[in-house]
Protein backbone atom coordinates (compact mmCIF):
# COMPACT_ATOMS: atom_id res chain seq x y z
CA UNK A 1 0.00 0.00 0.00
CA UNK A 2 1.07 3.44 -0.78
CA UNK A 3 0.42 6.40 1.47
CA UNK A 4 -1.34 9.72 0.08
CA UNK A 5 0.36 11.45 -2.31
CA UNK A 6 2.04 15.47 -2.53
CA UNK A 7 -0.60 17.29 -4.98
CA UNK A 8 1.42 17.81 -7.99
CA UNK A 9 1.11 21.90 -9.22
CA UNK A 10 0.67 21.94 -12.23
CA UNK A 11 1.19 25.66 -13.56
CA UNK A 12 2.50 28.52 -11.61
CA UNK A 13 0.01 30.96 -13.54
CA UNK A 14 -1.47 33.47 -10.33
CA UNK A 15 2.04 32.89 -8.42
CA UNK A 16 5.20 35.02 -7.67
CA UNK A 17 8.81 34.26 -8.49
CA UNK A 18 11.13 35.95 -6.27
CA UNK A 19 14.72 36.59 -6.64
CA UNK A 20 17.05 35.30 -4.66
CA UNK A 21 20.32 36.39 -3.85
CA UNK A 22 21.59 33.75 -6.09
CA UNK A 23 20.00 34.94 -9.14
CA UNK A 24 22.46 35.25 -11.80
CA UNK A 25 20.94 37.33 -14.19
CA UNK A 26 21.64 40.79 -12.74
CA UNK A 27 18.30 42.16 -14.78
CA UNK A 28 16.19 40.36 -12.01
CA UNK A 29 18.28 41.13 -8.99
CA UNK A 30 15.47 41.90 -6.00
CA UNK A 31 12.51 41.61 -8.41
CA UNK A 32 9.00 40.18 -8.05
CA UNK A 33 7.82 38.40 -10.79
CA UNK A 34 3.76 38.16 -10.76
CA UNK A 35 3.20 34.76 -13.69
CA UNK A 36 0.29 35.53 -15.80
CA UNK A 37 0.28 32.09 -18.02
CA UNK A 38 2.58 29.19 -17.54
CA UNK A 39 2.17 25.49 -19.32
CA UNK A 40 4.02 22.94 -21.11
CA UNK A 41 4.62 25.02 -23.78
CA UNK A 42 6.28 28.07 -21.64
CA UNK A 43 5.55 31.06 -18.99
CA UNK A 44 5.09 34.81 -19.05
CA UNK A 45 5.02 36.46 -16.07
CA UNK A 46 5.55 41.04 -15.50
CA UNK A 47 7.81 42.35 -13.07
CA UNK A 48 5.52 44.30 -10.18
CA UNK A 49 8.63 46.05 -8.97
CA UNK A 50 10.25 47.60 -11.28
CA UNK A 51 9.47 51.54 -11.85
CA UNK A 52 10.56 52.79 -15.03
CA UNK A 53 12.83 55.80 -14.44
CA UNK A 54 11.96 57.03 -18.01
CA UNK A 55 8.47 57.14 -19.13
CA UNK A 56 5.45 58.27 -16.87
CA UNK A 57 2.25 57.38 -17.26
CA UNK A 58 0.80 61.64 -17.98
CA UNK A 59 3.21 61.13 -20.67
CA UNK A 60 1.99 57.82 -22.18
CA UNK A 61 -1.35 58.98 -22.00
CA UNK A 62 -0.77 62.11 -23.97
CA UNK A 63 0.92 60.53 -26.55
CA UNK A 64 -1.99 58.98 -26.93
CA UNK A 65 -3.90 62.08 -27.53
CA UNK A 66 -5.78 60.96 -23.95
CA UNK A 67 -5.93 63.49 -21.20
CA UNK A 68 -4.51 62.99 -18.28
CA UNK A 69 -6.89 63.19 -14.94
CA UNK A 70 -6.37 65.52 -12.21
CA UNK A 71 -5.45 62.08 -9.48
CA UNK A 72 -2.01 60.81 -8.73
CA UNK A 73 -0.97 57.96 -11.26
CA UNK A 74 0.83 55.06 -10.78
CA UNK A 75 4.74 54.88 -12.09
CA UNK A 76 4.99 53.03 -15.38
CA UNK A 77 6.51 49.60 -14.82
CA UNK A 78 9.75 47.44 -16.13
CA UNK A 79 8.03 43.75 -16.72
CA UNK A 80 10.81 42.23 -18.09
CA UNK A 81 13.39 42.50 -20.74
CA UNK A 82 11.20 40.90 -23.68
CA UNK A 83 9.48 43.43 -25.99
CA UNK A 84 10.01 46.45 -24.09
CA UNK A 85 7.37 48.18 -26.37
CA UNK A 86 4.49 46.14 -25.52
CA UNK A 87 2.54 47.79 -23.09
CA UNK A 88 0.48 45.88 -20.31
CA UNK A 89 -2.31 46.74 -17.89
CA UNK A 90 -2.52 44.11 -14.96
CA UNK A 91 -5.50 45.37 -12.55
CA UNK A 92 -7.66 44.36 -9.93
CA UNK A 93 -10.87 42.30 -11.91
CA UNK A 94 -13.34 44.27 -10.06
CA UNK A 95 -13.34 46.26 -13.42
CA UNK A 96 -14.28 44.13 -16.60
CA UNK A 97 -13.22 44.60 -20.42
CA UNK A 98 -13.75 42.21 -23.28
CA UNK A 99 -10.26 41.30 -23.92
CA UNK A 100 -8.61 39.90 -20.66
CA UNK A 101 -6.78 37.06 -19.45
CA UNK A 102 -7.79 36.37 -16.11
CA UNK A 103 -4.74 35.08 -13.92
CA UNK A 104 -6.68 34.40 -11.01
CA UNK A 105 -10.17 35.06 -9.42
CA UNK A 106 -9.12 38.79 -8.87
CA UNK A 107 -6.01 39.94 -10.91
CA UNK A 108 -6.26 40.05 -14.89
CA UNK A 109 -3.88 41.29 -17.59
CA UNK A 110 -4.81 42.93 -20.80
CA UNK A 111 -3.45 44.57 -23.41
CA UNK A 112 -6.74 46.28 -24.63
CA UNK A 113 -6.22 50.02 -25.31
CA UNK A 114 -9.75 50.63 -24.03
CA UNK A 115 -8.25 50.61 -20.90
CA UNK A 116 -6.11 53.16 -20.81
CA UNK A 117 -8.70 55.39 -22.18
CA UNK A 118 -10.43 54.51 -19.14
CA UNK A 119 -8.20 55.37 -16.52
CA UNK A 120 -7.85 58.46 -18.56
CA UNK A 121 -11.41 59.88 -18.41
CA UNK A 122 -11.40 58.18 -14.90
CA UNK A 123 -13.32 55.07 -15.34
CA UNK A 124 -10.49 52.56 -15.50
CA UNK A 125 -9.41 50.08 -12.80
CA UNK A 126 -9.70 51.15 -9.39
CA UNK A 127 -6.16 48.99 -8.74
CA UNK A 128 -3.70 48.80 -11.67
CA UNK A 129 -0.17 48.74 -12.99
CA UNK A 130 0.87 49.70 -16.44
CA UNK A 131 3.60 47.94 -17.31
CA UNK A 132 6.18 47.74 -20.42
CA UNK A 133 7.72 44.84 -21.22
CA UNK A 134 7.25 41.02 -19.93
CA UNK A 135 9.80 38.28 -18.60
CA UNK A 136 8.96 35.12 -21.26
CA UNK A 137 10.57 31.70 -20.89
CA UNK A 138 10.71 28.59 -23.30
CA UNK A 139 9.59 25.44 -22.81
CA UNK A 140 11.12 23.99 -19.43
CA UNK A 141 13.15 26.84 -19.45
CA UNK A 142 11.38 27.95 -16.25
CA UNK A 143 11.26 24.92 -14.40
CA UNK A 144 15.22 24.30 -15.14
CA UNK A 145 15.95 27.94 -13.41
CA UNK A 146 13.97 27.19 -10.72
CA UNK A 147 16.13 23.90 -10.00
CA UNK A 148 19.32 26.72 -9.65
CA UNK A 149 17.56 28.23 -7.26
CA UNK A 150 17.63 31.69 -8.49
CA UNK A 151 13.93 32.04 -7.67
CA UNK A 152 11.76 31.08 -5.18
CA UNK A 153 7.74 30.57 -5.57
CA UNK A 154 5.36 31.73 -3.69
CA UNK A 155 1.54 31.85 -4.29
CA UNK A 156 0.96 35.55 -5.18
CA UNK A 157 -1.00 38.04 -2.79
CA UNK A 158 -2.82 40.95 -4.62
CA UNK A 159 -2.17 43.57 -1.70
CA UNK A 160 2.01 42.88 -2.66
CA UNK A 161 1.27 43.58 -6.19
CA UNK A 162 -1.20 46.90 -6.18
CA UNK A 163 -0.81 48.04 -1.96
CA UNK A 164 2.82 47.30 -1.01
CA UNK A 165 5.52 50.62 -2.16
CA UNK A 166 7.56 49.57 -4.59
CA UNK A 167 10.80 49.36 -2.59
CA UNK A 168 9.44 46.84 0.00
CA UNK A 169 7.79 44.45 -2.48
CA UNK A 170 10.57 41.79 -2.75
CA UNK A 171 11.05 41.60 0.70
CA UNK A 172 7.43 41.31 1.88
CA UNK A 173 6.29 38.96 -0.75
CA UNK A 174 8.59 36.27 0.99
CA UNK A 175 7.92 37.60 4.38
CA UNK A 176 4.08 36.60 4.26
CA UNK A 177 5.52 33.03 3.73
CA UNK A 178 8.13 33.71 6.64
CA UNK A 179 11.14 33.85 4.50
CA UNK A 180 13.54 36.33 4.69
CA UNK A 181 14.49 36.38 1.24
CA UNK A 182 17.86 38.48 2.04
CA UNK A 183 19.38 35.44 3.49
CA UNK A 184 17.60 32.92 1.53
CA UNK A 185 19.75 30.09 0.81
CA UNK A 186 22.86 31.09 3.40
CA UNK A 187 23.50 27.94 4.95
CA UNK A 188 24.99 28.86 9.11
CA UNK A 189 25.52 26.41 11.74
CA UNK A 190 27.39 24.26 13.88
CA UNK A 191 29.34 20.76 13.19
Amino acid sequence: MSGPKAPVIDTLTGSFLISTPHMPDPRFEERVIYICAHSHEGAMGVAVNKPNEFFTLPEILKSAALPVPEIDLPPVYIGGPVELESAFILYHSNYRTEYQLEVSPTVSLSRETKILEDIAFNRGPEKYLFILGYAGWGPGQLESELLDEGWLTVPADDNVIFDTPNDEKWRTAAMHYGIDISTFGDVTGYA
